[in-house]
């Protein structure tokens, strides 16, 4: 068997290592050093390959290193070859920091306080409890439902919207079109962890922002083309969003002239709000090797009817 690595250079020999550890039986090859591809099972890419199934025909499973799949053209990948999303407990656990930071940091009006350290000015401003503010999670996926689940001892008033119910314990989950704007409504801060598919591109929008409370605060930590980024600037320049977190964006990195660099109602992070954790993710690999040869469903496998 043979596993081709295909991501991130730098971060190849922990991977090879920690294969060598896991499952070596499992051959580890980095590209671009192929080998016999004829030899290539399994592959962890981070983007897609033309005409793969050309250059790799014994291909069985496609490892996204990444929480994302979106980069990737399902109708090229044929029914018999799998495509995995190489997520775990830690990535998860990581991405869950990210989002009580940029809750607690809209919450605390940290936006507010770098303007005035700029400026010089010590004005402090009143504090609202947590109890009163109501937070909302888009996306009951793995990274969604923990994000909700560390949120929730902070006594925030937590609520969820998805595309299909889910059971969240302590809150109200709201479901699919029709409820949208209804969940918009009751969130002062709106956290978007949904995946990329062609109905939540741009969903983040100038309707999207009307529906919420005066001033509420966007953190985005889906994908940057969930957001309109036009619209939010409008939102925010006009008081309507009071601030967003953005970890992501359309086009990584901005242009240096793109007005998010600098604008004072926006917290600015380079895509790392969580990444693969190579252990982790090398035991998804190996948890599925044993699955396959058991006949069980592989872990983590998207869904081709739902893009994700």
């Amino acid at each position: 068997m043979c596993i081709l690595y295909m991501a991130e250079p730098s971060s190849a020999a922990e991977w090879r290592q920690a294969f060598l550890e896991r499952a070596p039986e499992l051959q580890f090859r980095e590209w671009p050093e192929v080998g016999d591809a004829r030899e290539v099972q399994y592959l962890i890419a981070w983007k897609p390959m033309p005409q793969l199934m050309e250059q790799f025909p014994n291909l069985k499973v496609l490892y996204s290193a990444g929480a994302g799949v979106d980069q990737f053209d399902l109708s090229d990948l044929p029914d018999h070859v799998s495509l995995v999303r190489l997520v775990d407990g830690a990535m998860a656990e990581i991405m869950a920091e990210y989002v009580i930071f940029a809750v607690l940091a809209l919450h605390r009006d940290i936006l507010d306080y770098q303007i005035s350290q700029r400026d010089r000015v010590w004005a402090p401003l009143p504090i609202i409890p947590a109890y009163e503010r109501r937070v909302g999670v888009m996306g009951l996926g793995n990274l969604g439902q923990l994000a909700l689940e560390r949120l929730q001892p902070l006594g925030f008033q937590i609520s969820a919207w998805n595309r299909s119910p889910k059971e969240v314990p302590g809150s109200r989950c709201f479901v699919g079109v029709d409820q949208l704007h209804a969940f918009l409504g009751q969130c002062d801060i709106l956290i978007n962890l949904l995946p990329l598919t062609p109905e939540t591109t741009g969903i983040l929008n100038a309707s999207t922002f009307a529906a919420l409370p005066e001033g509420a605060g966007i953190v985005n930590v889906g994908r940057g083309a969930h957001v309109v980024e036009k619209d939010l600037l409008t939102a925010l320049d006009t008081g309507r969003v009071g601030g967003a977190v953005l970890d992501v964006l359309d086009q990584e990195p901005p242009q240096p002239e793109h007005p998010f660099w600098r604008h004072p109602r926006v917290l600015l992070t380079p895509h790392i709000a969580s990444n693969v954790q190579v252990k982790g993710a090398v035991d998804v690999v190996v948890r599925n090797l044993d699955r396959a040869c058991k006949g069980l469903p592989l872990m983590n496998t998207v869904d081709r009817s739902k893009g994700y």
